[in-house]
């Protein structure tokens, strides 16, 4: 690491050094044991400019706090019926581990519909698995492989992509907005996998709007990019959708195959497992009551907006290229 960085780190350290103990506390479940690392995310985030990580640091431990995000971990979407109907139209789920030891998480994003419940479940569900994977997944991994490990790897799976998907956009820029200012720089690497011709259209237009940090972070693979996800992780890891060739499928894969998004999933038994004990820990002995976790969504930033009305313009020109501009009709949801 540079002269320049290492002292970066030195004046961000002494700032936060000086935060109130609340945002103190927070930090520490941020961190797990790895402080110096969890700057250097900020920063980077930041471009290197200390005053600006340490603004985007400190609005973030605020928001932690307000938002009570260091308890959201205690607080299980119930009744199960209703988590239930969240997994299955949220699409996401542990497929295994790089073979650097990275996890490798997968994403349905053509096939999740986000029809199933509120949006704030959604949020809530969303938050509870990026928190699980900083307080569980990352340290066992960090313990198993011998070496910190702060980042994962996502595999995002098209398939099924389609118009209808311009009515999620702006859930779906609530939740991009959480991880960018909240969660910077979590993400190793994306693999696109079955995309369709709609993504392709699309991605010609958002490619150059995206920062270099990002672009440089996506990789679009050829079909079900097993042959490409192969190099960096082994067979037993692969998401289930990239384990054939052809037109693959984020719910319905070989027979015998595990479906990595469904709550019978090992992962995701543990998770709601773990939230559940957590929750009892808390209250021991009262019921635990329905209801979503509430958490204030920040406002995107301009490139975040940006790239939303980019997304949903260019959707919109598809469809009239194509003569389904009737099927854009009714296709706006409300976040707030």
């Amino acid at each position: 690491m540079a002269m320049g960085s290492q002292e970066a780190i030195k004046q961000l350290q002494d700032l936060i050094e000086e935060v109130d103990e609340p945002l103190m506390k927070t930090f520490q479940n941020i961190h797990q044991g790895y402080p110096t690392e969890s700057l250097v995310r900020f920063l980077k985030a930041r471009d290197w400019n200390v005053s600006k990580a340490y603004k985007m640091l400190v609005d973030c431990l605020n928001w932690r706090v307000e938002n009570e995000i260091d308890n959201i971990l205690t607080k299980p979407i119930v009744p199960t019926d209703l988590y239930r109907g969240v997994r299955d139209s949220q699409l996401i789920g542990l497929s295994g581990y790089s073979k650097g030891g990275l996890p490798v998480f997968a994403i349905g994003v053509g096939q999740s519909t986000f029809d199933k419940a509120s949006v704030h479940y959604y949020v809530q569900s969303h938050i509870q698995i990026n928190e699980y994977r900083d307080r569980v997944v990352l340290p066992y991994a960090t313990k198993k492989y011998g070496r910190y490990i702060g980042t994962c790897l996502k595999v995002l799976d098209m398939t099924g992509l389609k118009l209808s998907a311009l009515s999620q956009i702006k859930l779906l820029t609530v939740i991009s907005t959480i991880d960018d200012l909240n969660y910077p720089e979590k993400t190793d690497t994306y693999y696109i996998v079955n995309a369709p011709y709609i993504f392709s259209s699309c991605w010609k237009i958002v490619k150059p709007l995206l920062q270099e940090r990002t672009r440089r972070k996506i990789q679009v693979l050829q079909g079900c990019g097993k042959d490409e996800l192969l190099k960096v992780m082994d067979f037993a890891s692969l998401p289930h959708f990239c384990r054939r060739e052809g037109s693959g499928s984020s719910r319905h894969s070989n027979p015998g195959v595990t479906d990595c998004f469904s709550l019978d999933n090992a992962f995701h038994q543990q998770l709601y497992d773990y939230i559940k004990q957590q929750s009892m820990r808390i209250v021991p002995v009262a019921p635990i009551k329905q209801g979503s976790f509430h958490v204030d969504f920040p406002g995107p930033d301009l490139e975040e907006t940006k790239l939303a009305q980019t997304i949903e313009t260019e959707l919109h020109n598809f469809g009239k290229r194509n003569g389904l501009s009737h099927s854009l009709d009714g296709l706006k949801i409300n976040v707030e």
